[in-house]
């Protein structure tokens, strides 16, 4: 049985509620359509009417589907003439999903789209999961928030002194910047860029102001969290597959667990008598590098085990018996080197980002080209055929169009991410439909959850499931896994957060929630 549908895992939550078997084809439009338009401008959005308008088939009006969305969610009840108007709304929708089958049958690469419905499915079984949480400790922090974080604010910035009552000044922060010698990137303006993503590439160079950026975060955070969590003590939200240009999920960061703060998932905990396991893939995106450009230095150093250390042996910037212990600097300089390139950094970010001076960054980025050679042909090859082409695939078909105003760096890094992506449906699929609890997708890892009895048999097959996903992708290149592995009554926790959330638990009136590191 094939089932046609427009976003097919809110059709498969609706199978699993019912108790129904998964149908054994699933045809998604929605993603054919993003595979299609991918990187395209779509003033009409990537909903059902804008694929129908593109192709010349308007379909009912914007208004009221929105009103008839309203209806259905918004209401418990309903009298008969709205039920009425409710089924005719949901026929339209099918007449429309009908319409547009017709108009795009001729287009779809048929075995890789019932793939991608496939994943639907395994989207559908994660949503349903959810990932365990400790809901009521959760509700006592947005209770008291409003109440602690004055307090809180005087904890952590009695070290800075930026902070006028609970907020930032940022002429008090340049003034401490400027008395302890730390460069800032700054915006065309001239002011300190203090976006998010700056201020966490900064705390790499200067981890002695992470405690001042988990603040900020749990100020601003905090304040816009939505996490759902039901009843049941699940926190629950739209994965969004397909969503990003790369085809990963993009769940709202203001309502998936793993969005805000770092110290805020130690919410995540198991049930009694379970646990939970996060398995990530070890550099994805290297190994898929290594595996798709075939190159035998890059996949050596990545089997090795320690691909930044690897490198560093390779180069001779390290001795072939050295270790992340004995030589932890040249370790963390390499690392900076290998991942920046990746993205396209150039000489002065490396320099920056890794405390060294720019002759030094651009004396180690030539050591990584000529050793990497194969790779960096790969790379200027993917490039080139880009902006001929003006499209990127992945392996399984995930396509991107390209367009003047795109940067060759992001071109560079997309095979690398979007076949991660492709990685990641491959992994999910074979989980869910191993019978594995996937909780949630998070980025390049897996959390998972099962009775303690079998959790760890369970995390053994997720891994190999994981592994096998990745040599598919990367052509026989077996990409790595590791495993954390929390039992009841530990909880989950981020090492960057322990010491927000143990302020946190304190102030709020629970230290029996306090998180103590194993020794």
């Amino acid at each position: 049985m094939l089932v046609v549908a427009y976003m097919a895992a809110a059709e498969m939550g609706c199978f699993l509620e019912l108790g129904w078997n998964p149908p054994e084809k699933i045809l998604d439009l929605f993603v054919e359509h993003r595979v299609e338009t991918n990187g395209c401008y779509l003033p009409m959005g990537n909903g059902m009417l804008g694929a129908l308008a593109m192709r010349g088939r308007p379909h009912i009006g914007v208004d009221h589907k929105e009103k008839m969305r309203s209806l259905i969610l918004d209401r418990t009840t309903w009298n008969d003439a709205e039920r009425k108007a409710i089924l005719d709304y949901c026929e339209s929708d099918v007449d429309g999903l009908v319409v547009l089958l017709e108009l795009m049958a001729a287009s779809i690469d048929w075995s890789r789209a019932l793939f991608r419905g496939r994943y639907m499915s395994a989207v559908a079984r994660m949503e349903r999961s959810g990932v365990p949480v400790d809901r009521a400790l959760y509700r006592t922090f947005v209770e008291q928030w409003p109440e602690i974080r004055g307090r809180l604010v005087e904890e952590v910035d009695r070290e800075y002194g930026v902070y006028d009552g609970i907020s930032f000044r940022l002429n008090r922060f340049e003034a401490l910047l400027k008395a302890r010698g730390m460069s800032w990137p700054r915006l065309p303006s001239g002011t300190l860029d203090l976006k998010d993503d700056t201020f966490k590439e900064q705390c790499r160079l200067f981890p002695q102001l992470g405690p001042l950026h988990e603040l900020r975060q749990s100020l601003s955070k905090l304040r816009k969290s939505d996490i759902q969590m039901d009843l049941d003590n699940r926190a629950r939200t739209s994965l969004r597959p397909f969503q990003s240009i790369t085809g990963r999920n993009q769940p709202p960061a203001s309502e998936f667990v793993f969005g805000p703060s770092k110290w805020l998932r130690g919410i995540i905990k198991p049930d009694d008598g379970y646990g939970i396991a996060y398995i990530d893939f070890v550099s994805q995106e290297i190994g898929i590098a290594a595996g798709l450009s075939g190159d035998p230095r890059l996949a050596e150093a990545y089997a090795e085990g320690d691909l930044y250390m690897g490198f560093a042996k390779q180069s001779g910037l390290a001795p072939l018996d050295a270790t992340k212990a004995t030589h932890p600097v040249i370790r963390e300089r390499c690392k900076t080197v290998v991942l920046g390139l990746n993205y396209g950094m150039g000489a002065e970010g490396m320099a920056h980002r890794a405390g060294i001076s720019i002759a030094e960054a651009r004396e180690m980025i030539q050591l990584h080209k000529q050793l990497y050679h194969q790779f960096w042909e790969y790379s200027s090859t993917v490039v080139d055929s880009a902006m001929i082409s003006n499209r990127l695939s992945t392996v399984f078909g995930w396509q991107r169009w390209v367009k003047a105003t795109d940067k060759p760096t992001s071109l560079m890094n997309f095979p690398m991410q979007a076949n991660g992506a492709e990685m990641m449906r491959i992994a999910a699929i074979a989980a869910t439909e191993a019978g594995i609890n996937v909780c949630a997708p998070i980025h390049d890892a897996f959390l998972i959850a099962a009775p303690l009895w079998r959790l760890d048999d369970d995390v053994r097959h997720m891994c190999e499931i994981m592994s096998k996903a990745g040599s598919y992708v990367t052509g026989g290149l077996p990409i790595r896994t590791e495993a954390r592995i929390i039992r009841y009554p530990e909880r989950y926790m981020d090492e960057r957060g322990i010491a927000m959330w143990n302020r946190v638990v304190r102030l709020v009136g629970r230290p029996d929630a306090t998180y103590r590191v194993n020794t």
